[in-house]
């Protein structure tokens, strides 16, 4: 079994649509799907809703630790038509430079006490804020996620492609600080 393999929702979210209620979903991983086959076997994985695209944006910061190379290979993906950049690709590797738990801290259950440690099965709660749909009719939405090491929520920026109907990963902003792990902090 992988990393992430079996995903099971929570209640479908579609697409949003100006004016319509604000969004949130869980999405449930059984298992982490560890390849971009995995990931793609998954039914989230039509792209369809940018929500599902968000968890598994979290899914596959997962793997980096382990497998930096399937790790991008499941972003770029996430990205569709527009793969990662040189920069994107330097910033995610100087963000796990020092410390491999902040995607973790996504993943719902995870926190400092518990060394970033998810319950099982894992599972990712993605949501919209007032603003996220500021610029949807440029084809843009912010989603929300919280980090157990945080007091914030953390925003992945989601982009449509109009013509097939499916979301892609635009920026993520989740690899930033957090709360160090109870483990590495003196002061726990």
């Amino acid at each position: 079994m992988g990393l992430f393999d079996n995903i099971q929702n929570s209640a479908p979210a579609p697409a949003p649509a100006a004016g319509a209620d604000l969004a949130k979903k869980t999405v449930v991983f059984q298992e982490m799907p560890e390849t971009l086959e995995q990931m793609q076997a998954l039914p989230e994985a039509s792209l369809k809703d940018p929500l599902d695209v968000a968890a598994l944006t979290v899914a596959a910061l997962c793997v980096y630790p382990s497998n930096k190379e399937e790790s991008l290979r499941m972003l770029n993906f996430l990205k569709g038509p527009q793969p990662l950049s040189p920069y994107e690709i330097s910033f995610i590797a100087d963000r796990f430079r020092d410390s491999d738990y902040i995607p973790r801290s996504y993943l719902n259950g995870a926190t400092p006490q518990n060394n970033y440690m998810p319950q099982r099965p894992y599972s990712v709660t993605v949501y919209e804020l007032a603003h996220s749909r500021d610029n949807l009719n440029e084809g843009y939405l912010t989603v929300n996620l919280n980090s157990g090491g945080a007091d914030s929520p953390r925003q992945i920026r989601l982009r449509t492609k109009p013509s097939t109907g499916e979301w892609f990963l635009w920026e993520q902003f989740i690899l930033v600080g957090i709360r160090v792990p109870d483990a590495q902090n003196p002061w726990a």
